[in-house]
């Protein structure tokens, strides 16, 4: 069984056109644990006019932003795959084969994405390249590649990473590290998303950081105490 967690906010613009392309990966007995952190759009309208059981929402009562939206999507997955999703991508049609092809030899699995513009247009541009991906504890310590909407696994890292600590600044760099930490982790070159860069995005993720020197040392900072005890 797959749980596919997407996290919601305001996304009425391209949600729709991200929902059509999970649904069409997914049997009978998967689902889609959607998130939604209060949205004022028509984001659950357009949710709930997809009428597929296989779809269960949930409105986030934690603590606003990503994180805390996440968690609580995380929280309620069945799966035994759990896969991670924004609100304005695209999955590439074989994602969801090719990444549980994956997950019968790893625990963790980060994929590439093709990153184009608000208007799905190709920008000849990949995740990887930007980011000089790579898998290792330190490595990711030092730059973060973990990108959620790239992220699947098994479920028994739950019982690892939930519940998030207070500190954490990204869900996917915590996940990805605590995965690093006690599982196996593979980054596929394989481009499985349309990675959508618009301007509106919630996450940050192909931007570069506007923290400050001292901020960036704090979290990394937090990020490693917090591992060492999971």
């Amino acid at each position: 069984m797959i749980s596919v967690c997407l996290a919601t906010y305001n996304g009425e613009k391209y949600l729709q056109e991200q929902l059509d392309s999970i649904l069409c990966q997914l049997s009978g007995t998967d689902e889609i644990i959607i998130s939604d952190d209060g949205s004022k759009d028509a984001t659950i309208k357009i949710i709930n006019s997809f009428n597929d059981n296989r779809i269960h929402l949930y409105h986030n009562q934690g603590k606003h932003g990503v994180v805390s939206n996440f968690e609580n999507a995380l929280a309620k997955a069945n799966g035994d795959y759990i896969f991670l999703s924004d609100q304005d991508d695209v999955w590439m049609n074989d994602k969801v084969e090719k990444c549980i092809g994956l997950l019968n030899d790893y625990d963790l699995i980060v994929h590439n994405a093709e990153i184009v513009n608000g208007n799905c247009e190709r920008t000849g541009h990949d995740f990887f390249t930007f980011r000089d991906s790579k898998s290792g504890f330190w490595t990711n310590i030092y730059k973060n590649r973990f990108v959620g909407c790239c992220m699947c696994f098994k479920k028994r890292l739950l019982n690892y990473v939930l519940p998030f600590p207070s500190k954490i600044l990204w869900h996917d760099m915590w996940i990805g590290l605590i995965a690093e930490k006690h599982f196996k982790v593979y980054f596929s070159p394989l481009p499985l998303i349309m990675f959508r860069r618009h301007g509106d995005n919630t996450s940050q993720t192909a931007e570069k950081s506007n923290f400050s020197f001292l901020k960036k040392i704090s979290y990394r900072f937090w990020m490693i105490i917090y591992s060492i005890f999971r």
